[in-house]
């Protein structure tokens, strides 16, 4: 039998509607089994934290389990790098981090590329740094300290998480914007006894580390990295008050591997954000150090280019390198 023109084309439509058929239909049910999310760094830590309450809001508005992943190692490389190579079919996503775009830079041999194998779904929170001093500091205030460091420069330690790090690099950043120059003491393990000792006079701190020891008193904040004044810390003020346009933050989000379809995307944006809208979710966050914080992928995949950009001319001004 011969086929039509006409019925030949009415029939391919119809192969290729019933062809897509399977991949609507997964999409509008997704997800139909648990989700796994990957976080780079160990259980306890504070991506881990921020990715069980992310969990727990996600889980409550798919109707499926979400198993957290930790894959720690090499500064949370090993971790993106098996998301960056998961099936992208939903049931992988990633915590990413601010050091993903800090690594982007920092490291030149990575055998993924965080900005095009995976794709920004949206972010979860904020975390401020916090220069924070020890009572003993003769700066009262970031004016004080910038005059103080420019009048002998490399004469002020800073104290920081380590090489690479989130804290080193906005604290690095910090004295590019103000034309300054500290001494980098990097530490593998926990600097705060030194900090509260005097040991070393001065640390750019996640917000958690340092907070309640800002509010007793035995140490004193002169300013956060976000661009505002923090909720958590109002009368400190944001560096960008005295360093005009500074800005640094760490920060939480979801990604997906590429060729995740949008569809599915776009439900766990819509499940992220009414998540971390729910106020009991939104204390957990707050409560952790972390500032909730929503946008779309379009939005955080800007958000994701800027901060590139910026680090890289933070690590080439500094001559950062991995060890």
């Amino acid at each position: 039998m011969t086929l039509r023109r006409r019925e030949f084309l009415t029939l391919a439509a119809g192969i290729a509607a019933l062809c897509a058929l399977p991949c609507v239909t997964r999409a509008a049910d997704y997800p139909t089994r648990p989700v796994h999310l990957i976080v780079g760094f160990p259980a306890g830590s504070g991506p881990d934290v921020i990715a069980r309450l992310a969990g727990q809001a996600l889980s409550a508005r798919l109707g499926q389990e979400i198993v957290v992943d930790d894959r720690p190692g090499a500064g949370g490389n090993i971790g993106t790098e098996a998301a960056a190579k998961a099936s992208p079919d939903g049931y992988t996503l990633f915590l990413a981090v601010s050091a993903n775009t800090i690594n982007a830079s920092l490291y030149t041999n990575l055998n993924f590329d965080f900005a095009r194998d995976l794709v920004p779904v949206g972010t979860i929170a904020l975390t401020p740094f916090v220069i924070a001093v020890n009572p003993s500091f003769p700066a009262r205030n970031l004016s004080e300290l910038i005059a103080l460091a420019k009048s002998g420069p490399g004469t002020v330690n800073m104290a920081t998480a380590g090489v690479g790090s989130g804290s080193h690099v906005s604290g690095e950043l910090f004295q590019m914007m103000a034309g300054i120059k500290l001494t980098h003491v990097p530490y593998r393990g926990n600097y705060l006894p030194d900090l509260l000792g005097g040991q070393v006079p001065l640390a750019v701190s996640p917000m958690p580390q340092v907070i309640e020891f800002v509010k007793d008193g035995r140490l004193r904040a002169l300013g956060v990295t976000t661009a505002r004044r923090s909720q958590m810390l109002p009368d400190v003020p944001a560096i960008g008050e005295v360093v005009t346009g500074y800005e640094a933050s760490g920060w939480f989000g979801l990604c997906v591997p590429r060729g995740t379809p949008d569809d599915i995307i776009a439900k766990l944006n819509a499940a992220i954000s009414e998540g971390i809208a729910d106020p009991k979710i939104r204390e957990r966050l707050v409560a952790a150090g972390a500032e909730p914080r929503a946008m779309t992928p379009a939005e955080f995949g800007g958000f994701i280019a800027s901060e590139i950009a910026k680090f890289r001319k933070v690590i080439d001004f500094a001559a950062i390198r991995p060890q």
